[in-house]
């Protein structure tokens, strides 16, 4: 079997291995590929893996040869899965890898928003601590997270992860999902859309971009958001609309917007969002801690292998 990896400069800039994909394929790697690049790249390849490029109709009716689509990712909008379905290409995608890392991320992102080390670390090195008449310092409201309500959008692998987190915090947790109540645990609360942004301190989005739910975060739905709340993003950018989360945190309807991912990736430099003091945005770093890294290098082998054996697993 022949593959073919053709973006995989993210996933493993080095730091670790292909060879358990070579023992047991003939395998190509390119750190990146354009689009006009994806065919000339793989059209001898049985199977390929990637990362963000995209993967059309158009593009698989030049590809004949091909029969596995392996997604280095959980999503897989990048994909268009109906037309790989239909020429009987299967498709996997890595789940569940970085559950650990993107909870991690969530709350290294409200931490800051509501005791903003990262200011304060700063402080300190200018000197700012230093002349100060008494012991301690600050120039920022301080949030204690006990007692407070957190919203979760979508409870998945991860938005699961994220209230067991919470709850040991003492946060009380209200929750959006198709779920059934009774299937979730006790300490949390089934609630329409209007009710979570209404009713929330904290609000957090855990779920898959859909053609339904792109910029369910928008003018209208800010308006019913509780005044001062904050908005936490680590799914994907579409997922809210840029400018009226920087009109939000303009006018404090929001206080704070907490984002590892964008619409456009990597961003224009004159998002709206980056004259808000407020919105702290990082490079869509949540998944890539070195285990979680790991742990889906390890994934996507086994997807392989079973793939060869006729046993598919992961398959979307």
């Amino acid at each position: 079997m022949k593959i073919v990896i053709l973006d995989c400069h993210a996933v493993n800039p080095g730091d670790l291995s292909w060879e358990p994909i070579k023992e047991i394929a003939d395998c190509v790697v390119y750190e990146r590929t354009k689009q006009d690049e994806v065919v000339e790249r793989a059209k001898d390849a049985d199977g390929i893996l990637i990362n963000k490029v995209n993967i059309t109709r158009e593009l698989l009716d030049q590809l004949p040869r091909l029969k596995y689509i392996g997604e280095l990712a959980t999503g897989y909008n990048n994909i268009d899965v109906e037309a790989a379905h239909e020429r009987g290409i299967v498709v996997c995608n890595i789940p569940a890898y970085s559950t650990d890392s993107v909870a991690q991320h969530v709350f290294a992102l409200l931490f800051n928003a509501t005791t903003h080390v990262d200011h304060y670390a700063e402080a300190v090195r200018r000197g700012e601590w230093s002349k100060q008449k008494d012991f301690c310092y600050w120039d920022t409201p301080l949030i204690e997270l006990s007692g407070k309500t957190l919203g979760i959008v979508g409870l998945g692998h991860i938005g699961q992860k994220v209230a067991r987190i919470a709850h040991a915090l003492g946060m009380d947790i209200s929750a959006y999902t198709s779920k059934n109540s009774s299937d979730l645990p006790e300490c949390i609360r089934k609630t329409t859309l209007e009710g979570l942004l209404s009713t929330s301190d904290v609000i957090t989005l855990h779920c898959p971009l859909t053609a339904a739910n792109t910029r369910m975060i928008n003018a209208e739905t800010l308006k019913k958001v509780r005044r001062g709340a904050i908005l936490i993003n680590t799914g994907r950018g579409g997922l809210i609309d840029e400018q009226a989360v920087a009109d939000a945190l303009a006018s404090g309807q929001l206080s704070a917007y907490c984002a590892d991912v964008m619409t456009d990736e990597p961003p224009h430099n004159d998002n709206p969002l980056f004259n808000q003091p407020n919105a702290y945005i990082t490079p869509h770093i949540a998944w890539a801690t070195r285990e979680a890294r790991e742990r889906l290098m390890n994934i996507c082998v086994e997807n392989i292998k079973k793939f060869i054996e006729g046993e598919p697993q992961n398959r979307v």
